[in-house]
């Protein structure tokens, strides 16, 4: 297995070296543009390979084109080049990659480090602490000039090291309890918290811990605790919950698995976690996400630009190499002794306050009830974090235009609009709130319409109320999941309900009041995350000014026998007037 990540690894980093400037410090992946300069995204898709060639070559791997690296950082590094990267300024992009580079110093200088000459190293050595001193964003970002630091320690730099415990003592601050952060002082509490805090805080702990002990004992016992919440992300087969940001760094979703053993920190037995990471590998394996000459794509399960966020350049996906980090260990490390074990039992319904989420389980796959994050900064943020269900099996979408189902494809959400064609969603859900099973907010859409919406655990179904407080005649639309339809579809629409089957999965909704009406749309092609194509099941209805109570039940499962037998059967209707602070 260890050979088969190795291999893994080198397989994605090959097919890079065709596209190399001449100097080699450039990358050139692809025309789609982020936010900052062409010049940071070249810097981008050259120092995120790193991530996984590093524990790579730390861990005795062998990668035959290490000079293409060598080469590069010294000529991005000397401003007397035309490939120079330029100076970090504030808030830059190019610290976040310059992290990287920090953290391939640190694991494998004889690589990247030793065969500089002296001036080389100097000009890298100059360039690496400018960005010390630099503000950054109050987020995960803090750790950027920490990594930066552990590369300058393993090669012997001196920098001031009073910046870098000014930002580790502002990182802690985000600390919630039971393992969870959030991603600055925010609502977020997303991918970010495994892949980026837990993950460099676990670093540290392994690279820094000797002359900082009792925060790497923080940072491990942290994340030790996180575990526990983390393993219901994971469906049976290894895939995890589409949700939130930055989906196109892909397997980065298992990093945190692996820097357990890294740090030595066995949250769970050494046979589950290595389980949880092999599974998720195996699963991403098997998805198109590479372009033809063996590029990462940016999109999910399939290459899908309108998934990308603003920050998003060619070489964004190799972000997910940072799963690579087992790697450096050794051979006879337990992680690698110790026997797979198959997924863990879990509870089918499991409640994550700190997420704002319940999380259900149910033939082996998850669904997560959201009703607490939201970033109306990010493209998509209402999609990819205010949608009332999130299914491994089933994903999400995004829209691919603002007029009707078909454009909004309006999964999981309660569409409302005033004219018919254009549809408002939850975008910033507030007061939320969670206990037994239930997940509830309130939004507002218009500043004159309020909704209270609880969502409630029933796997495979799960129940939804929506209280409505309009002063404005409403047209709404609400979905159940999106299927793939690519396999042919059996569709069945009628008073109170609609379904959906196909080869892909069930899905439907049933009104629990009997008032609305049911239909079927087929969603514009690449909206999607898992599938490229699919349909989607919808209760509609108009309502008048005034209050009004929705009610439904929501099937997401396997197609088959099964999957009819529990069509057959949905859950008893939530009571119709919930308790205006609690549950239905």
């Amino acid at each position: 297995m260890r050979r088969w990540l190795q291999g893994y690894v080198t397989s994605l980093a090959e097919p890079l070296l065709p596209h190399f400037s001449e100097g080699r410090a450039r990358l050139r992946l692809g025309v789609n543009t982020a936010i900052h300069d062409d010049t940071a995204a070249e810097l981008e898709a050259f120092a995120r390979p790193l991530w996984g060639l590093a524990p790579l070559a730390a861990g005795g791997g062998t990668f035959e084109h290490w000079e293409y690296w060598v080469r590069g950082l010294a000529a991005g590094t000397d401003p007397r080049h035309p490939e120079y990267w330029g100076e970090p300024g504030p808030h830059g992009q190019r610290i976040v990659e310059m992290a990287a580079i920090g953290f391939a110093l640190a694991l494998a200088p004889e690589k990247l480090w030793d065969p500089l000459t002296g001036p080389e190293r100097e000009r890298v050595a100059h360039w690496l602490r400018s960005a010390l001193d630099q503000p950054t964003t109050a987020n995960n970002w803090l750790f950027f000039p920490v990594l930066i630091s552990l590369g300058l320690d393993r090669v012997g730099v001196p920098y001031d090291r009073e910046t870098v415990r000014t930002r580790l003592d502002r990182l802690e601050t985000f600390s919630l309890g039971d393992g969870w952060y959030a991603d600055g002082p925010t609502e977020r509490r997303d991918y970010y918290v495994p892949w980026s805090l837990h993950f460099y805080g676990l670093l540290y702990a392994a690279l820094a811990g000797d002359r900082d002990p009792e925060r790497a004992v923080r940072f491990r016992m942290r994340a030790s605790l996180f575990a526990r919440d983390f393993q219901h992300w994971f469906a049976d087969d290894g895939s995890a919950v589409p949700y939130g940001r930055s989906l196109t760094y892909r397997f980065a979703q298992a990093a945190y698995w692996g820097a357990l053993p890294y740090a030595g920190v066995e949250a769970l037995p050494w046979g589950v976690v290595k389980g949880h990471y092999l599974r998720h590998l195996r699963w991403w394996r098997q998805q198109p996400i590479t372009t033809p000459d063996g590029l990462l794509s940016i999109g999910y399960g399939y290459p899908q630009p309108a998934l990308a966020e603003q920050y998003n350049a060619p070489g964004s996906p190799y972000w997910a190499l940072k799963t690579f980090l087992p790697l450096a260990l050794p051979d006879s490390h337990p992680f690698w002794t110790a026997p797979e074990l198959t997924a863990p039992a879990l509870p089918p319904v499991t409640e994550q306050p700190h997420a704002g989420a319940v999380l259900m389980r149910s033939g082996g796959d998850v669904t997560l009830l959201a009703g607490r994050q939201h970033h109306s900064w990010v493209r998509h943020g209402a999609e990819k974090y205010a949608k009332f269900a999130y299914s491994t099996r089933f994903g999400f979408s995004v829209p691919a235009g603002p007029v009707g189902a078909e454009q909004g494809a309006y999964d999981s959400m309660l569409a409302l609009s005033e004219d018919g064609d254009h549809f408002r969603v939850r975008e910033e859900p507030a007061d939320p709130a969670v206990a037994a099973g239930t997940v509830r907010s309130t939004w507002h859409p218009w500043p004159d319409v309020e909704i209270t919406t609880w969502l409630t655990a029933a796997p495979p179904w799960h129940l939804r109320v929506h209280r409505i407080r309009t002063a404005r005649h409403l047209h709404t639309a609400e979905g159940g999941f999106a299927v793939d339809r690519d396999g042919g579809t059996d569709r069945r629409t009628g008073a109170a309900r609609a379904r959906i089957a196909s080869p892909a999965g069930l899905t439907g909704l049933i009104d629990s009041d009997g008032r609305r009406t049911g239909e079927t749309v087929d969603c514009l092609p690449g909206t999607n995350v898992l599938a490229r194509r699919t349909a989607l099941p919808l209760l509609t209805t108009e309502l008048p000014p005034g209050e009004h109570w929705l009610r439904c039940a929501v099937l997401g499962t396997a197609a088959g026998p099964e999957g009819e037998t529990a069509w057959k059967n949905p859950p008893a209707p939530p009571v119709p007037k919930p308790n205006p602070g609690g549950r239905p």
